[in-house]
């Protein structure tokens, strides 16, 4: 099986009067799946920081470069397997972290439908803080497919200690610490809808579940939901600096991926300071506006990681979008916003359908052009377009 067999299931289906129930495109997807989420969630996963220019900069980012064909290769057969942290994953993709997506499924329970589509289609998760259901009945679902855990570390020690170490204890095979996200940006639809999930109690399993969260509480976290809001609020955002590096390695075994990173300087530094993964993200566009696109900064950070492996979301709506990302640089790719609205749409199957076609797209793109591995797949593979 290769992942290019879907197109050939999709036409076999076809005979029999079966055509795909989820459309095939981002562009297709975006509109019906928006319909089907609620208002504030609509505008939580859809918006980003101001105009919103650097969340659309992201996308066209992509648009600046060509693939160039190359013929007579036989690429018959093709290898998109990828080493991570010493686990040899079939894909270089992997679903990035969005702290609402247990909110953007009909049940309201999509984290563990994202962790159903992991272990369906061997693509990890990346599971945030700020989940509906608590992270080990998450890693529960991962099946044989690894998953990382993402840390907004909080400015409790213990507390973040304590996340960490459950982190370990259920099985995620790594930890994502975001850096961007201690302070959230202008977001303007959320401001429109006066919108922010977490302070009407949403998405807060993971703390609610937390022997140290909940033992700064005078009262259970079900007596008395209030005072976990204004608890959590006050504990959420820290400012992590290069000082806090050593306390962050010193408490966990597991890989330790920076994401944020967008600047060489920093990935170096990161290198240095003894992290596993770099992780080159603008958050979608969701957190500062004005900035370059991601994908831009990915080749200088990719140089400066070294031996490191660099991680990388932002823009990524096509199969073609992960082929030159990889080219530029990324050693995996991140899917955002296409699988939240397939899973808007279709729970499991939904993102089932969205990540099957991402990689069927990819796999037939380097078959095409002539790209049968991820080796193949280097910055002379591209061309400026414009």
């Amino acid at each position: 099986m290769t992942f290019a067999d879907y197109q050939n299931e999709i036409y076999l289906n076809g005979l029999h009067g079966v055509v795909p129930r989820l459309p095939m495109t981002y562009a297709e997807l975006e509109p019906p799946a928006q319909a089907a989420m609620p208002p504030s969630v609509r505008s939580y996963v859809a918006g980003g920081a101001g105009d919103e220019h650097t969340q659309r900069a992201n996308v066209t980012a992509f648009e600046q470069w060509g693939l160039v064909p190359r013929m007579l290769v036989g690429a018959r057969e093709r290898d998109l397997s990828v080493d991570l942290f010493g686990m040899r994953l079939p894909s270089p993709v992997f679903m990035a972290p969005v702290g609402v997506i247990g909110l953007c499924a009909q049940d309201g329970h999509g984290d563990l439908a994202t962790a159903r589509a992991a272990a369906r289609t061997g693509v990890p998760m990346i599971a945030s803080t700020l989940t509906v259901d608590p992270m080990e009945r998450v890693a529960a679902e991962f099946g044989d497919t690894p998953g990382f855990f993402q840390l907004y570390t909080p400015t409790d020690r213990e507390l973040a200690e304590s996340l960490v170490h459950r982190a370990e204890a259920a099985g995620f095979r790594g930890i994502v610490v975001t850096l961007d996200t201690w302070i959230t940006g202008w977001r303007p639809r959320d401001l429109a809808v006066s919108n922010f999930p977490q302070l009407r109690g949403h998405c807060l399993a993971n703390y609610t579940s937390d022997p140290v969260f909940r033992s700064r509480l005078a009262k259970s976290p079900e007596d008395d939901p209030a005072a976990v809001v204004m608890h959590w609020a006050t504990i959420f955002g820290n400012p992590l600096t290069w000082d806090d590096l050593p306390w962050l390695r010193s408490i966990t075994d597991l890989p330790l991926i920076l994401k944020g990173i967008c600047h060489p300087d920093d990935a170096r530094r990161a290198a240095d300071a003894g992290v596993d993964g770099i992780y080159c993200s603008n958050h979608g566009g969701r957190q500062a506006n004005g900035g370059l696109p991601a994908l831009h900064c990915l080749p200088d950070v990719a140089e400066a990681a070294g031996d490191l492996p660099v991680l990388f979301d932002s823009g990524v709506r096509s199969g073609a979008d992960i082929v030159k990302a990889l080219a530029l640089g990324a050693t995996a790719v991140g899917i955002g916003r296409p699988y939240a609205y397939g899973l808007a749409l279709d729970g499991t199957d939904g993102i089932v359908h969205v990540l099957r076609s991402l990689l069927a797209e990819a796999d037939l793109l380097m078959a095409v052009d002539g790209y049968p591995t991820l080796a193949d797949l280097t910055p002379d593979a591209l061309r400026r377009v414009g």
